[in-house]
């Protein structure tokens, strides 16, 4: 499914949208195309129109400090939909990594992706208890972190944008 990068008036990046949407808002007046994908082309009944990559809107749009949701899915994206432990792809779940029975919280840098089976086998223990390795350190992403790194096909008009460059 294609998506287009949606810009604030100053150039920062801060949605994705369908291009559907993204013509609308050109029509509208409320954006401007920066950057098209010239092999395509959207058509009306009466109109042809430029594919959008890139849009920006002409009135900035306050937001506040955009943060990743804390979700089981993003968590999986962050991991690259494997586990943390022995990289299998099958039968995930999430991990703490110091349990909630020891006080350990739900937050981004205490959990990682992790298959059933070393789930299990890790059980109520620590990381430091359990002898286990990770093979990526748990961290917070950045809201352009995961625009640009999960948000599937990063166009090359993009990364400017995504500080990519």
């Amino acid at each position: 499914m294609a998506q287009v990068l949606v810009l604030n008036q100053d150039y920062q990046a801060i949605s994705l949208c369908a291009p559907e949407r993204a013509i609308v808002l050109v029509l509208m007046k409320k954006a401007e195309l920066v950057s098209d994908v010239t092999s395509q082309k959207m058509r009306s009944v009466k109109q042809e129109f430029k594919f959008p990559s890139v849009i920006r809107l002409h009135q900035f749009v306050y937001l506040p400090f955009k943060k990743v949701a804390l979700t089981r899915e993003n968590v999986f994206k962050r991991d690259g939909h494997e586990c943390v432990y022995c990289g299998s792809t099958k039968n995930l779940t999430l991990d703490h990594l110091v349990p909630r029975a020891q006080g350990g919280r739900t937050i981004w840098n205490n959990l990682v992706t992790a298959c059933y089976s070393c789930n299990s086998e890790k059980g109520d223990m620590s990381l430091e208890q359990s002898g286990f390795d990770l093979k990526t350190k748990p961290y917070r992403p950045s809201f352009i972190m995961f625009l640009s790194q999960f948000a599937g096909q990063v166009n090359d008009d993009w990364k400017p944008y995504l500080l990519m460059v």
